[in-house]
């Protein structure tokens, strides 16, 4: 019978062995050596003593176990592939190595053959704790446009529109970019200084806010503090997820993200409902509160169970780029993103384009965002069942089918636009579970911040790009969001064919296409 031998070392896999002079060997019996195997299994004689395998006899018995002299795996099996050729070891084909690490985590290559509590009252509390953290900085996400026309409107009077939405970009940019470098951090330290910096970082620049008075106060406090409190505790709080998870990861990632469909309800309304009551300065402070006091939680709950990557290092690192599969997925969620965000941004818009009224137009952003909280723990659960790879393939397609059968036929039917709103929250909300299993499924559990983090630092890019595009074509249509429908359902199609690809660049392209995976 074949067997891959592990790569410890022979002193902490071989306990009952003792030293004599330099040289191991057993407490009791004989020491006895085998010959290596060749490829096609037979027996070869080296009797000159250089082979790098030794076998000894241990003490629970009389079978024999090879020895490693250094910490390189070796297999007996006849039908080894070359290694350019395997895969990762998550999918169905096997690879020792297939993370493209730079030798700096030789200590942490095992973390993934340890088992995961998948589920229990302190996994679902680190759920819980990463559900506040996200509440926090999505639900300061969801309010941008909201603070954007206040600021235009009473705040910033003297300033032009494109200098307040400088604020409002440079915020975004810092929440996704940053992740490049709060990823590694907590791969090194864990998430408690991450997620701690981060409640500290949104509170006090919210507070900063409320008592701003000049256009450079805002782009500090607001922009460039905010945002860095937003990163910190987004990539912490997904992070941790895996530590406790990974059977049902895309489940768990479901319910902690449904945070943002709830706060993209509460949020605007609160803050509606507050600058009409008490104004901007006591609105600021009581978002701050609110952030406060939920993530004091997200500090009390979170927390790793796998050791720290004690040599992972903080700085980025551009060998991740050579993973396999890693440029084919990033590429994937790349236009999923790109895609997603135009009907989120210009959804309402178009309601109002239609002659339909305000009121209706904020109804139709709720229905999406409520549906979208359903399509997260689904799609979540779907992963887990189907395979990552094959729910973003599935939900891609459906949500391009969405854009040009639905969306682009509708005239000036409500029902069509709230099926619109309906079908796409729940397709669209899917990749916000989905892309971070996803992303897992490149690498180990102690190096995913490092990943993760990366991954969304190219994909805001993505984001930032895709909001002026999509005017662009509305302003050149003259009025007409036809242009921007097909975009939204082309770059799905896209992403539902990048996604294959990936999937087929890391279990083989020789595989079956409905593989698990």
């Amino acid at each position: 019978m074949s067997r891959h031998v592990s790569r410890r070392r022979p002193e902490s896999a071989h306990s009952d062995l003792q030293k004599d002079g330099g040289a191991k060997r057993p407490a009791a019996g004989p020491s006895t050596t085998i010959p290596p195997i060749s490829a096609g299994g037979s027996v070869v004689d080296e009797s000159d003593g250089k082979s790098d395998v030794k076998s000894t006899t241990t003490s629970a018995g009389n079978s024999t176990r090879p020895l490693l002299k250094n910490k390189r795996q070796i297999s007996t099996r006849s039908d080894v592939s070359d290694p350019a050729s395997t895969s990762h070891p998550d999918s169905p084909l096997s690879s020792p190595d297939s993370n493209g690490n730079d030798g700096d985590d030789d200590d942490d290559d095992d973390d993934d053959d340890e088992p995961y509590p998948e589920g229990g009252f302190r996994a679902w509390l680190v759920v819980f704790g990463s559900w506040l953290a996200l509440f926090a900085s999505l639900g300061l996400m969801n309010v941008m446009a909201t603070f954007d026309t206040y600021l235009s409107a009473r705040h910033l009077v003297d300033h032009d529109p494109g200098s307040v939405g400088g604020i409002i970009s440079l915020y975004t940019v810092l929440s996704f970019t940053l992740g490049i470098y709060v990823g590694p951090v907590f791969d090194r330290y864990g998430p408690r200084w991450p997620i701690m910096g981060g409640s500290i970082c949104l509170f006090a620049a919210l507070i900063v806010v409320s008592i701003s008075t000049q256009y450079w106060h805002l782009l500090v406090a607001f922009a460039v503090f905010s945002g860095l409190g937003s990163a910190l505790l987004f990539t912490p709080s997904i992070a941790a997820i895996g530590h406790f998870f990974k059977a049902r990861r895309g489940l768990a990632t479901g319910v902690a993200s449904t945070a943002g469909s709830v706060s993209a309800v509460v949020f605007p309304y609160i803050v509606q409902e507050l600058f009409v009551k008490v104004g901007w300065p006591w609105t600021m402070r009581a978002l701050a509160l609110i952030c406060l006091g939920v993530t004091i939680g997200a500090n009390f709950l979170i927390r790793a169970r796998l050791p720290p990557a004690k040599h992972a290092k903080v700085n980025p690192s551009v060998h991740i780029f050579r993973t396999k599969g890693f440029g084919w997925t990033l590429a994937a969620v790349f236009l999923m993103q790109f895609a997603g965000f135009i009907p989120l941004s210009y959804l309402s818009g178009y309601t109002l384009a239609k002659g339909f009224s305000q009121e209706f137009s904020f109804d139709v952003v709720t229905v999406l965002n409520a549906s979208s909280a359903f399509g997260r723990v689904a799609g979540g659960w779907l992963g887990d069942v189907m395979g990552v790879y094959n729910a973003n393939v599935m939900f891609s397609v459906v949500t391009a089918i969405a854009c040009f059968a639905v969306w682009l036929p509708v005239e000036e039917g409500r029902a069509g636009l709230i099926g619109f709103a309906v079908l796409f929250g729940f397709t669209s909300g899917s990749s916000v579970s989905l892309v971070p299993v996803t992303v897992g499924k490149l690498c180990g559990t102690r190096e995913y911040g490092r990943y993760y983090g990366t991954v969304y630092t190219v994909v805001s890019l993505g984001v930032l790009i895709a909001i002026p595009i999509a005017g662009k074509l509305v302003l050149g249509r003259r009025g007409s969001y036809d242009g921007l429908i097909i975009l939204t359902g082309v770059a799905y199609l896209a992403s539902a064919a990048v996604f294959a690809a990936a999937k087929m660049s890391i279990v083989g392209w020789r595989a079956r296409p409905w593989v698990l995976f």
